[in-house]
């Protein structure tokens, strides 16, 4: 168990709710948290939390020196300078994706890092808590697919715009689709091609259901290339309201001997619960419920912050998801609602 202290600093996103809580279950300590304003997500914060104090300044947080690790899900145009700040105030960092918005942003990064010798980490929560996620890669490792070929990564996410605020409709705040959801799926090909750097082979956005909010992007696709894979990725906000989860998220992994599915957060019409994980290859055809496969992220990332390691996640691949999903981003092709003539 773990005695570090945190803070979190940006509660803007429900994902703030995963981050500390797979914190607080190491047994670190939250010695407060601050954020701008009231943003929607405070209140199922204040329910899950009530015990943490809040703060009116975030440089209380910032100066004490008891604080380990500063947790953050501010707006994400805003992330990069909030990380900067903790990092120069000897802070490490753990943020929600996307870390930063823009390539200049991703760059500062990297300078601070160098300088002050901080982790920045991003929780990707579409690997890192997902049970499913861990069984994938214990059956990759064990050469149940043979050599990984191919990542085929589905995002599709409910839009519930009643509860977003207007930050989540502007593309200079939120960074874009790919930017954003598809940075998820970015670390996965990663991750499981074993890759440490890939080319964007083309990358498009589009909005084709929202045509009173030009700022938001409801549609992106990525196709990817390295020398150890390929990869294709595509994400949304159009899961209907008939679906009992926000998104039914898939990852196909092609290796030469079989083929892994992952069924993350739901088996349409099928298995209850979530974290099914499908296997055929030339011995077998099996389901697994992967649900009770322990995640290994944040007590990873605990182990880190106190030896300086980088069990967790290596700084290069953090530093590399973000680069490829701005590129992707920078890259894009506009469709639908987005095209200059539309």
């Amino acid at each position: 168990m773990s005695d570090l202290k945190l803070a979190v600093i940006g509660v803007d996103h429900r994902h703030i709710y995963g981050q500390l809580a797979g914190m607080l279950e190491q047994g670190c300590t939250c010695k407060g948290w601050w954020t701008e304003g009231d943003p929607q997500p405070v209140e199922g914060f204040l329910k899950r939390f009530p015990d943490i104090p809040r703060v009116a300044d975030r440089r209380e947080l910032l100066d004490d020196p008891e604080i380990d690790l500063v947790l953050m899900a501010d707006i994400p145009a805003r992330r990069a300078d909030r990380a900067i700040e903790a990092m120069q105030a000897g802070k490490d960092v753990m943020s929600d994706k996307p870390g930063c918005t823009t390539l200049e942003q991703l760059d500062a990064i990297k300078a601070c890092v160098a300088e002050t010798g901080r982790i920045w980490s991003i929780d990707f929560s579409e690997r890192f808590e997902v049970p499913a996620v861990g069984k994938a890669a214990e059956l990759v490792q064990a050469g149940a697919i043979g050599k990984v070929v191919q990542t085929v990564g589905l995002g599709p996410h409910r839009l519930n715009r009643h509860t977003r605020e207007d930050w989540f409709f502007e593309q200079d705040q939120y960074g874009g689709v790919l930017c954003d959801i598809a940075s998820h799926q970015i670390d996965q090909f990663l991750f499981f091609t074993g890759s440490t750097d890939a080319e964007i082979v083309a990358s498009s956005v589009g909005n084709f259901a929202n045509p009173g909010d030009p700022g938001l992007e409801d549609f992106g696709e990525i196709l990817l290339r390295s020398d150890k894979g390929q990869g294709y990725i595509r994400v949304d906000w159009y899961t209907p309201d008939a679906l009992p989860t926000w998104g039914d998220g898939r990852l196909t992994i092609l290796g030469t001997e079989g083929t892994i599915e992952l069924r993350k957060y739901v088996d349409i019409v099928g298995r209850p619960g979530t974290d099914h994980v499908f296997l055929v290859n030339g011995e077998r055809y099996e389901h697994f419920d992967a649900a009770s496969t322990p995640l290994t992220y944040f007590g990873a990332l605990a182990n880190d912050v106190r030896d300086r390691t980088e069990t967790a996640m290596s700084q290069a691949h953090c530093f590399k998801v973000m680069e490829l999903a701005l590129k992707a981003q920078a890259a894009a092709a506009k469709l639908g609602n987005l095209k200059a003539d539309a």
